[in-house]
């Protein structure tokens, strides 16, 4: 297993993140813990969770999965060694049972941490990010910005004294952003640096070979202000392993289960996804496992979060992390890229 130092921070990750929002829901207890056992035998130091886990998120089962978690830190005795990211969301009516009237502010984000530090058994998060911005602004594939500066929810630089006061507090080591904008970036580094706030040492944003927008303008700034990528939607909900393509949607799988989120089945989707999994197949290559290491072969990831609902699939995603892919293969990919930019934004 590869590792990074993530950011600015004195985390050590390794290049694979096991994300955990089916913990609860389609993953049982059991399966989650076995899931945690293998990935933790195999390297992986870093797990990825969120108060509103798992999906489709509900008030019945919120909070198993980081409460799954939980039971295994205490369990395994491992807690020093696992490096625990976890998230309070933002403003959406999805996660309204949560708690009234939220917003990125000081009442809510205290209550969503001790919530969380609870269910996970800890005293502190490795890495507290905020799951979406509390302003009005695009994210979860949206498009065309349309600005409404009534809709700014809770300021930038209140929400950065209040995660400043956790740390002071011993309850977050570093902080992240998710589902962020390169304006949003910069407006929290560039708190920090005038005020001696914290600086965030990771963005958590969907990045794939169906959507690699975030290279327009947001990788720039992580690379210039030394913040990490942390990639989500590696395998674009799956399509990317190429199961569904000519129409199949296979029993028990996530789109044949939640059709709604049909956001990379699009038909320039499609397109290049026959496209990629062709060029895997040309070289002999899995086309999960050569989606996974093109994500892990970018100089501004530095963690890799993948996800699956059985060993089988999580085996398979962690051994990309030992895939290198050629540079003819690399080659091809940007030409397909070149031919049908970000498809599914």
């Amino acid at each position: 297993m590869h590792y990074r130092q993530l950011g600015h921070s004195e985390l050590n990750v390794s290049r694979i993140c096991l994300g955990t929002m089916t913990f609860g829901g389609r993953n049982t207890e059991a399966e989650a813990q076995q899931q945690l056992d293998y990935a933790f035998a195999q390297g992986v130091n870093f797990l990825d969770a969120a108060e509103m886990y798992p999906i489709p998120t509900s008030a019945e089962y919120q909070g198993r999965t980081e409460a799954y978690i939980g039971n295994w830190l205490k369990a395994r005795g491992c807690r020093e060694r696992v490096i625990i990211a976890t998230k309070v969301v933002g403003p959406a009516e999805m996660v309204n049972y949560l708690r009234p009237d939220i917003h990125l502010d000081e009442k809510n984000i205290r209550a969503a941490i001790e919530g969380s530090l609870a269910r996970l058994q800890t005293d502190y998060i490795d890495l507290y990010q905020l799951h979406w911005p509390d302003r009005k602004t695009n994210f979860f594939g949206q498009q065309d910005y349309q600005h409404d500066a009534s809709k700014d929810g809770t300021p930038i630089l209140e929400t950065l004294k209040v995660l400043k006061a956790l740390i002071d507090e011993g309850k977050v080591r570093y902080i992240g952003l998710s589902n962020e904008s390169p304006w949003g970036v910069m407006s929290f580094l560039k708190y920090a640096e005038m005020l001696g706030l914290p600086r965030v040492v990771s963005v958590q944003n969907p990045y794939n070979l169906l959507n690699r927008s975030d290279e327009i303008g947001l990788t720039e700034v992580l690379m210039r202000e030394g913040v990490d990528l942390l990639a989500y939607s590696p395998l674009g909900f799956g399509v990317l392993s190429g199961k569904y393509l000519n129409g199949q949607f296979p029993e028990g799988a996530r789109l044949t289960l939640l059709p709604s989120y049909g956001r990379y089945l699009k038909p320039k989707g499609v397109e290049a996804t026959e496209a990629y999994v062709q060029i895997a197949r040309e070289f002999g290559l899995d086309p999960a496992q050569m989606a996974l290491a093109f994500v892990n072969s970018r100089p501004f990831v530095g963690s890799n979060i993948i996800g699956a609902t059985n060993l089988t699939q999580l085996a398979s995603n962690i051994a990309a992390d030992a895939l290198v892919l050629p540079e003819e293969v690399l080659q091809r990919i940007d030409a397909i890229h070149g031919n049908l930019p970000n498809p599914c934004p």
